[in-house]
């Protein structure tokens, strides 16, 4: 049966540490796994990315300065594409655009826009919108939930 005390680690996923310089009789002796003699023998011997040029290769990376948003900016729907799309009394969702291809089907989030005349009353639900494009929805006879 399954108990705590019997659990173990899957096989082959821990690994014991390198014992190294501990004589030739353990496989890691005389050298302790460091190759030949000199610089890169000693301890802290090794020059490391400085000796790869490391300065010049981030000098000529562009800069990439400022600040990149993770967040996805919402598709734009104009007032016009609604007005053209959608019938008097309809209700306008993510997945009603979607489905009319008025907006990308990745889109997770999307904004009505001012752009355009709206002489339809339409209920925009779940959907963000401008002041501008809010006041023209309201004053065609619609709503925004």
């Amino acid at each position: 049966m399954l108990q705590a005390h019997t659990l173990k680690p899957k096989h082959g996923s821990k690994h014991r540490a390198k014992v190294v310089g501990r004589g030739n009789a353990s496989g890691h002796g005389t050298m302790s796994t460091r190759g030949g003699k000199g610089q890169t023998a000693r301890s802290g011997g090794s020059a490391g990315l400085r000796t790869k040029a490391f300065k010049q290769m981030m000098q000529s990376v562009p800069k990439l300065r400022g600040f990149h948003t993770q967040f996805v900016k919402p598709s734009e729907v104009y007032l016009s594409d609604l007005d053209k799309h959608f019938a008097s009394g309809d209700i306008v969702t993510l997945a009603t655009l979607k489905a009319k291809n008025i907006i990308n089907n990745t889109a997770k989030q999307a904004k009505v826009v001012q752009t355009g005349e709206l002489k339809k009353n339409l209920t925009i639900q779940g959907l963000l919108a401008t002041p501008g494009a809010a006041a023209k929805i309201k004053a065609a006879g619609g709503e925004l939930k």
